[in-house]
């Protein structure tokens, strides 16, 4: 078989566990039958048909209601099933799945696999991608192993078994572009103007009279046409996608989106911009590919205008902090680098990448249009011919090289059943310097099963809100940046909920009425203070549902606060690219702007 990605079958599932689509693709499937049929005395077990959707929901379901959830355990437990992904004991099995189909009907000759699944509101995508036999008969084999725990390096673990199949990263991206398609959102990655001296309009006129300068204004791609020309003028917003945000696209327009994007289920271009561009405006006499160099599928149009490059440095800060000394703090930041190139013809860029060391580079991966060699310990070449409109050239996973930008502990503790006195004690921007700005940061603490009455309690700075089942702190609002200092801010106070409704107490003693050793008044007052906040937590939680593992941080009444903010002007992990060493072939004179958020 190819070494490349071809697609079998898509289903989508509701919330009801009911197929809504389905698309299967008759050449990957005769493809999928031969290798059976030359491997018979191999393909006993293996469910060589594709199932009906009445049969892939009714076997959804029953794996759902086996594994605890849609996604399954990922681990496994005491009532894993042999045979069941959660049995193989790996997190990667609550994305990469198997089906049972017919179970009732045939204990053997049944198992779907491997299935790709992607869950995006209130759908669940299934993408069935071709690999061989033997693929799935290894598979089938570790569901059936009575050792636990998947060991890397071993060649009949998991983690080998997936790194042989490179047409699972290809079915991830399919999946991943019809669910984005489905909900409407489709949005283009998010490339900043840094120079961007109008916004229109009155607002130009009242802000120009007085010597304001408009803000930084997000750039989306110029609709591609059979003839573009002009361009778009610095902190303007042209479309180049439709605006489904309010809406889910019909299946008309899916079946349009998979025929064009995976003719005959091999994957091409999944980007949804080029296919609707195309679809919108076909191609005219003037659009002819150049006789001199291959046009490449992601750029169906040349630019014609002013020239010029735009890049984003997006990057996400994830952080658990604990403020206990048995528990370390975790701390890792995601980043993408967004690209925008309105340059005329087929050009390369190159560029070093810096920082690699500093940021600790643990996973990058880059557009197709990317060729990366290696330069340096420090450096990374990148060489790539860009596509139209906004797109990630990369995306990457490395360390917090100046440790998280807000520090600090947060305490409650029950003084009562309806009542909690709670203290935050942060600092913010601590090690960082200038150019980093700090536009906003705001602190909410969830209650998310108790409903707030009051709050009593005033912060040392910013503001205080409360919703329902919430309060929000912002301690940086927008507009009022924090830059080349850092600050220490405190919260002391009380809230106050509605009488609890699960009131049950599991023995004779009342809520304060605990027993303790009179050896001395203190020593009975702290003991008796202790227990009581115990005894309260164990009776309002006793009644909880299970854990959801996915909300890991809700699984008790009062357990964390959460820290949103947002940071400009240089990265958090070290990356950088350096503008003086970026070159365009052929040279053109086109303007280069940075920016880091």
């Amino acid at each position: 078989m190819s070494s490349g990605c071809s697609i079998r079958a898509i289903w989508i599932l509701n919330n009801l566990d009911a197929v809504v689509f389905s698309r299967r693709f008759p050449v990957v499937e005769k493809r999928w039958r031969s290798s059976c049929n030359s491997n018979n005395h191999t393909t006993d077990h293996l469910f060589s048909s594709l199932p009906t959707d009445s049969d892939l929901a009714d076997a959804f379901l029953h794996r759902r209601l086996r594994e605890g959830s849609a996604r399954g355990f990922g681990i496994r437990k005491s009532n894993s099933t042999l045979g069941s992904d959660s049995w193989v004991d790996d997190p990667i099995t609550r994305h990469i799945i198997g089906l049972y189909i017919n179970k009732e009907r045939d204990d053997d000759k049944n198992l779907l696999w491997p299935l790709i699944l992607h869950i995006k509101g209130p759908y669940s995508v299934l993408v069935l991608p071709l690999v061989e036999p033997r693929h799935v008969k290894a598979y089938e084999k570790l569901c059936k192993t009575p050792d636990c725990g998947s060991s890397l390096g071993l060649d009949d673990s998991l983690s080998s078994l997936l790194l042989d199949l490179p047409a699972i990263t290809g079915a991830f991206m399919v999946a991943h572009a019809i669910g984005d398609i489905i909900t409407g959102d489709t949005v283009e990655p998010e490339v900043i103007i840094t120079a961007a001296p109008s916004v229109g309009g009155l607002f130009d006129s009242l802000t120009g009279s007085i010597g304001i300068s408009s803000r930084a204004k997000p750039a989306s791609p110029q609709v591609a046409s059979s003839s573009p020309s002009g361009t778009a003028g610095p902190g303007s917003v042209t479309a180049d996608a439709p605006k489904m945000g309010s809406r889910l696209l019909d299946k008309d327009a899916l079946r349009t989106f998979i025929s064009s994007s995976m003719p005959f289920g091999t994957p091409l271009d999944l980007n949804y911009s080029n296919i609707f561009t195309i679809k919108a405006n076909g191609f005219s006499a003037s659009d002819l590919p150049p006789t001199d160099q291959k046009q490449p599928a992601w750029k169906p149009y040349l630019y014609k205008g002013k020239q010029r490059m735009l890049f984003t440095t997006h990057e996400i800060v994830h952080a658990a902090l604990y403020d206990r000394d048995e528990i370390p703090d975790i701390i890792s930041v995601s980043g993408q680098i967004n690209c925008r190139a309105d340059l005329e013809g087929l050009p390369d860029v190159s560029f070093p990448l810096k920082g690699l060391n500093i940021a600790n580079l643990e996973v990058s991966s880059y557009h197709p249009c990317a060729q990366v060699s290696d330069q340096g310990p420090d450096k990374q070449g990148v060489v790539f011919s860009p596509p139209s409109g906004n797109f990630v050239l990369m995306r990457y996973q490395a360390t917090c090289t100046l440790g998280p930008p807000v520090k600090g502990f947060y305490q409650l503790s029950m003084v009562s059943e309806d009542k909690g006195a709670f203290l935050f004690k942060l600092r913010l921007m601590e090690g960082y310097k200038a150019p980093l700005t700090m536009e906003f940061c705001t602190v909410i603490m969830p209650f998310p099963r108790r409903r707030i009455v009051s709050l009593d309690g005033t912060p040392s700075i910013g503001t205080v809100s409360t919703s329902e089942h919430s309060v929000e702190w912002k301690i940086v609002p927008s507009g009022r940046g924090l830059s080349g200092k850092s600050i220490e801010v405190t919260f002391p106070g009380t809230v106050k909920f509605a009488p609890w409704k699960n009131q049950t107490v599991s023995s004779s003693r009342s809520l304060f009425g605990t027993i303790v050793d009179e050896d001395s008044d203190n020593e009975a007052e702290n003991s008796s203070n202790m227990i009581n906040e115990e005894h309260l937590m164990e009776k309002m939680n006793k009644d909880l549902p299970p854990v959801d593992l996915e909300e890991p941080f809700c699984w008790q009444a009062y357990n964390y606060a959460k820290v949103s903010f947002k940071i400009v002007g240089a990265s958090v992990s070290g990356i950088s690219i350096d503008p003086k060493s970026l070159s365009i072939y052929p040279a053109v004179k086109a303007p280069v702007e940075f920016s880091t958020q």
